[in-house]
């Protein structure tokens, strides 16, 4: 028998919609739950990695009604963005009507797929309600001294034609596009993250629910070192080169100074030298490599000497500057002090250019060769061990060194002890139109002036010409531009770049406390009710960029005294991607499922099923076309048992059918609290095996009905809802109590036992449970069936197994 799904998943959803059945209000008496996945770029079509994402969590929402909890779970749009700007240049349309007609789409794609979803709350981030309090945090962060503005060597996207921050570079390309990236020197704004490095990195220790690939992953992004900063200053000049390291216990050989090509001291250090035009052509040569390229371990380092040198400061030593490819400028003081001996990067850099060695640490048992004998070295020694040609420092253990030679440095004005961080201030200037303009203002007479709160938001015109080719297309729009300076009234200019869109997604989890809110970004008391969420879910390629991002915008907005959540997600579920023949799903690559024909063949409750059943949430979901058929078998065989238990009056369930109810009770509770959702399913699946072996009129058979159909329900709402109602319930599951199970019931007072003769089953008897083997052999030898196959042979073994199997061995 084949469910009507046609006929019943739109009326639910539209009965849903009518009764606000997922609506949240803030309620003190009751226990919160914040369920929220990531929200959508409105691309116009929502995909099977959508499907997958939103079906998780809708699973646990409504299970969490269910377990008597008020549930936030609510939906929008992430839509601002580069790809509506290019949809509508390519078009010819306006990013907003693109983007508005896309958000219909995806909506209705959504509704029909029954999500419980609190749509009075929804979001977009491109509307003018939603970005003004971007511009009022901006300007937050502006007064704290957090956002400034300045020159600096920044990621250039050649194709997207704007700037990128350091997290939007994946492998020295651009995260959107995937082209290599370029370096420029640009004036540009900054988030300065850095100043919550320390608190981002020691809070990682409390997010115990979240995967640890995406702690560590945060956690060497953020990456704290402590070392010494140690000053070598160039010889015949008053030029001091400030160098970070982590192994000051190596200073005594250091033999030679690397700066990055892009450091600013270079262009002093060659002027008037014979290596100037060497130098210059080989900064040329790695401008064009990518980040990734330079850092490399399977390429060779390569450099050119500056023609200057730099003095040790612990031995007063002359030693050559370089220049390396290896060396980043915005990594430590981008400079670094060469310890050949003791670091593999510089003794392959000193193998190459014949550079000189010195061994400083001498390991625990043997010795590393001296200087004459570096021709043979085949690796850099970086292990622990004991001081020498250290002078005062001689004999002593290099770790120790480490604090003993920094303190006795910064007492010797050499240097100080710091602390530096791999985490660079957040880059947010973007030379596009479709994202937020940044408030400030420039003026002649009162430089940069931000934009009073009273006159945000700064709205977008309504239209800019733009081509794609460079340059913000707000700069040519000379209404938006020319503006009179709000504190002297004078000719003034706006800002013409806008925000980086991971603005828009680093808080809005807050705005959906409160999204109607008018004085401040949400209401403190609405925040301080649900946050912080109790389970996100998403994917985990935005482990760095907007996890970080967002747990930085909490830790501010507390700081701020809008909220008192320092953390704002406290579990996380990183989801796999869905893929087709072993491939993430693209039209390029022709192997895209479209969930909307899906929905129109199956129903939204057999594709539901299947994203659940094919895999376990956090790993990759292989599409099988054949293989979803089994989803809509069984979603079949509960519409027929509901059809079949319509007219039985109610009874208890007892022996082995009350125990098989109360098992898939347990199980299924037990694998949506750890979110196994494919065993829930087959846990129902087993259910569904043993009542269809029973008949109308076994006791309990309308009761295991009735509890399938409820513990359905997360999984294939719609269904479940139809055959509740079809079993002559009025009430909706959406807030009826999730069943319980009975630990009695589960227990097991007899069991069937097999009995073998020579490997063929010959008998079945009740025994009882906790029989001990002797007592199941006794009664298998006793019983007539047996004996007679026996035929008073002599026995040559019996195998017992408690509780399931006695064979006899003749």
């Amino acid at each position: 028998m084949t469910y009507p799904f046609s006929t019943f998943e739109s009326k639910w959803q539209d009965r849903w919609r009518e009764s606000a059945a997922f609506r949240a209000d803030a309620d003190p008496a009751r226990p919160k739950y914040y369920l929220l996945e990531m929200f959508p770029y409105p691309s116009g079509r929502i995909h099977m990695g959508h499907v997958r994402n939103y079906t998780i969590g809708d699973v646990l929402a409504r299970y969490r009604w269910r377990r008597g909890f008020n549930v936030l779970h609510p939906m929008g749009y992430d839509a601002f963005g580069q790809p509506a700007e290019n949809a509508a240049i390519k078009r010819g349309v306006a990013p907003r009507a693109w983007t508005d007609s896309c958000i219909e789409q995806m909506e209705m794609e959504l509704r029909r797929l029954g999500f419980s979803y609190d749509w009075s709350r929804r979001v977009a981030t491109h509307t003018p309600e939603y970005y003004r309090w971007n511009q009022w945090i901006f300007l937050k962060m502006f007064e704290k001294g957090l956002c400034y503005r300045t020159h600096a060597p920044v990621n250039w996207c050649p194709s997207c034609q704007t700037t990128l921050a350091n997290e939007e570079v994946i492998d020295g390309k651009c995260w959107r596009c995937q082209i290599p990236i370029e370096r420029k020197e640009l004036e540009q704004w900054f988030i300065k993250i850095t100043a919550y490095a320390e608190e981002l990195l020691k809070d990682l220790d409390q997010l115990t629910a979240w995967p640890e690939r995406v702690r560590t992953m945060q956690k060497n992004w953020i990456g704290k070192s402590e070392g010494a900063e140690i000053w070598f200053w160039v010889q015949g000049s008053g030029e001091k080169i400030p160098v970070f390291t982590t192994r000051p216990d190596t200073i005594f050989g250091a033999t030679y100074v690397v700066l990055a090509p892009e450091h600013p001291l270079v262009s002093k250090l060659i002027a008037g030298k014979p290596q100037a035009a060497q130098v210059r052509a080989f900064i040329e040569k790695v401008r064009r490599q990518s980040k990734e390229e330079r850092l490399s371990e399977d390429r060779p380092k390569d450099g050119v000497f500056t023609g200057a040198y730099a003095i040790n400061p612990v031995n007063q030593e002359p030693i050559p500057i370089w220049i390396g490819d290896y060396v980043l400028v915005e990594y430590g003081t981008g400079a670094i002090m060469a310890v050949p001996a003791h670091d593999q990067r510089d003794f392959l850099f000193s193998k190459a250019h014949d550079l000189p060695m010195r061994v400083v640490i001498q390991p625990p048992q043997g010795t590393v060769p001296l200087e004459d004998d570096a021709s043979a070295w085949k690796q850099a020694y970086e292990e622990v061990g004991t001081l020498v040609s250290s002078k005062q420092f001689d004999d002593h253990p290099s770790d120790a060194a480490k604090k003993e030679i920094a303190a006795w440095m910064e007492s010797q004005k050499m240097g100080r002890r710091t602390v530096q961080w791999r985490l660079r201030d957040w880059l947010i200037s973007r030379q596009r139109y479709w994202g937020t303009p940044i408030p400030i203002v420039y003026c002649r007479s009162c430089g940069t002036v931000p934009v009073p709160e009273n006159q945000l938001p700064v709205e977008l015109p309504g239209e800019a010409p733009m081509t794609g080719e460079g340059g913000s297309p707000l700069a040519k729009v000379k209404a938006f531009v020319e503006i009179k300076c709000p504190k002297c009234q004078q000719p003034a200019r706006r800002e013409t770049d806008t925000m980086a869109t991971f603005i828009d997604s680093s808080w809005y989890f807050l705005r959906y406390c409160s999204p109607r809110e008018t004085k401040l970004p949400f209401r403190p008391e609405e925040a301080d009710y649900w946050m912080p969420v109790d389970q996100y879910i998403g994917g985990v390629e935005h482990a760095i960029l907007h996890l970080l991002y967002s747990r930085f915008f909490t830790k501010f907005l507390r700081d701020a005294g809008l909220t008192k959540t320092g953390e704002p997600f406290q579990r996380l579920l990183t989801q796999g991607m869905v893929l087709k023949d072993g491939a993430v799903m693209s039209k390029s690559r022709g192997n895209v499922v479209d969930p909307d024909e899906l929905i129109q063949k199956y129903g939204a409750d057999t594709v539901r099923g299947y994203v659940l059943f094919a895999a376990p949430p956090e790993d990759e979901l292989e599409w099988n076309d054949k293989a979803i058929g089994g989803i809509e078998r069984f979603l079949n065989r509960v519409w027929a048992l509901s059809e079949k238990a319509k007219p039985v009056p109610a009874s208890a369930a007892a022996g082995d059918l009350r125990r098989k109810i109360h098992r898939a009770i347990k199980r299924v509770t037990d694998d949506l609290e750890s979110f196994k959702f494919n065993t829930a399913l087959s846990a129902l699946m087993e259910l569904s095996n043993a009542l269809q072996e029973q008949t109308e009129s076994a006791a309990g058979f309308r009761e295991g009905v009735e509890t399938l159909v409820q513990l359905l329900y997360p999984f294939a709402p719609h269904l479940a809802e139809e055959a509740w109602q079809q079993l002559g319930h009025t009430d909706s599951l959406t807030r009826r109590t999730w069943p319980t199970f009975d630990p009695a019931a589960l227990k097991t007072s007899e069991v069937t036992l097999i009995v073998q003769v020579n490997g063929k089953v010959r008998a079945r008897l009740t025994a009882p449970a906790d029989a001990d083997k002797a007592v199941l052999e006794k009664m298998a030898l006793a019983d007539p069936n047996v004996q007679k196959w026996l035929n008073n042979q002599p026995l040559r073994q019996t195998v017992v197994i408690p509780n399931k199997l006695v064979n006899i061995v003749i």
